[in-house]
């Protein structure tokens, strides 16, 4: 097949970029022709495609940056043209959409659709259900907006300011689930959580399926019980839905060491709640080859977020790696646990649960060549391919007149 695959940013930034990657790689890997789409950043892979990619908006500029970014959320003229360019010369036969509000805009599945190529969609966030992204109010989780999308303009949730929000409304308003839908074949949700999210948002049942990601980085070794270290670890972006602290908080109240891998905007503050206890350690950035032996030698790790976690890679990194998982009990999380005997859950946000169950993580003995086997049978790259696959199939052999009575 000819594949064109689409996300806003082309390298590691984060999940959903990470996830993008791989699918490009394993595609590419099992002898189809993949062209990528992206905006031009400087931060980016090289990439032959390149010469296809919008330029680079900055909505954190300037009063004249962020009137050219705004322009991006609508109807961009420079990414219709590259995009149309784009497939007049690749002639694909799927459109792989990812990430693309804001810096790309879903103008592309419009294009696509229009040129007569089926469109797969991938969700990597809330953006299609709350203009927001993150379905978060103050800190907790929030669904006012899956049915009534005026409620960014309410409670200001773009960074407090309202135009902002009164922006992120228009852009809703203009890009609804009725003309996604109309130029989407198929959205793909990372979990079941996804899915049910967009079905009561209304989206058709028909249109949306569960394909969980896979591990998107070659796993090493699994260690044994001798290999591991009287550790636990934290790995992500240390931010305010992450949860890190309340995870800090319940650290804090036991003698457990904990190692937090990550950065970002809480670092600061994290660095001063840990200040004068020794058990806790703050190590900051890893690349995967380092980060792949952190997780592989602690004794699990935990995911403590507070907000609608979409799926968590991470979970399923660790996993391969034979480490179980102590989970918060909230959005995709469940799903990322192979079975009960990988890991357990606790009440998200609650200090005093998730000490108990930190407890109990070190209390307990898990089989880690068990939870490897588990994680490759459910999440290898093989069964994700597959998934793909089918789908693809399924659409491209589908006739439209069919499809559209679906």
């Amino acid at each position: 097949m000819r594949i064109v695959v689409a996300n806003k940013f082309y390298y590691n930034r984060g999940g959903d970029c990470t996830a993008t990657i791989a699918t490009e790689r394993i595609l590419k890997e099992h002898g189809h022709e993949v062209a990528i789409f992206a905006m031009d950043y400087p931060d980016n892979f090289d990439s032959p495609w390149r010469k296809y990619f919008p330029p680079e908006v900055d909505f954190g500029g300037g009063v004249k940056d962020k009137l050219l970014a705004a322009r991006r959320l609508f109807a961009p003229s420079d990414v219709s043209k590259a995009f149309s360019r784009l497939l007049d010369d690749f002639r694909p036969d799927i459109v792989h959409l990812n990430n693309i509000h804001s810096y790309i805009s879903p103008v592309v599945a419009g294009i696509a659709h229009d040129h007569g190529i089926k469109v797969v969609w991938t969700m990597h966030d809330y953006k299609l259900v709350c203009p927001a992204y993150l379905c978060l109010r103050d800190g907790r989780e929030c669904t006012e907006c899956v049915t009534n999308p005026a409620g960014v303009l309410r409670h200001r949730c773009m960074k407090g300011s309202l135009v902002q929000s009164i922006s992120a409304w228009l852009e809703a308003a203009y890009w609804n689930k009725h003309r996604l839908a109309s130029m989407t074949d198929c959205f793909v949700a990372p979990s079941e959580f996804v899915r049910r999210m967009m079905l009561r948002a209304g989206f058709d049942a028909a249109q949306v399926v569960t394909i969980p990601h896979c591990v998107p980085r070659k796993s090493s070794e699994v260690y044994g019980d001798d290999d591991r270290s009287d550790y636990y670890c934290y790995v992500g972006r240390l931010s305010q839905e992450k949860g890190v602290e309340t995870l800090v908080k319940a650290a804090k109240s036991m003698e457990h060491r904990l190692v937090i891998v990550g950065d970002g905007p809480l670092r600061g503050k994290i660095e001063k709640m840990v200040a004068g206890s020794p058990h806790i350690e703050l190590v900051g950035y890893k690349g995967w080859d380092e980060l792949a032996v952190i997780m592989g030698r602690a004794r699990f790790i935990v995911m403590p977020s507070e907000w609608y976690e979409v799926f968590g890679l991470v979970n399923i990194e660790a996993e391969m790696l034979g480490t179980p998982v102590l989970g918060a009990n909230i959005g995709g999380i469940p799903d990322t646990l192979a079975d009960r005997q990988c890991g357990m859950l606790f009440e998200s946000g609650d200090v005093d649960d998730l000490a108990i169950k930190v407890e109990s993580m070190f209390s307990n003995r898990f089989d880690y060549e068990y939870i490897a086997a588990k994680a490759r049978a459910k999440f290898s790259e093989g069964i994700y391919y597959d998934n793909l696959m089918g789908l693809y199939d399924r659409l491209l052999r589908v006739p439209d007149n069919v499809q559209d009575k679906q």
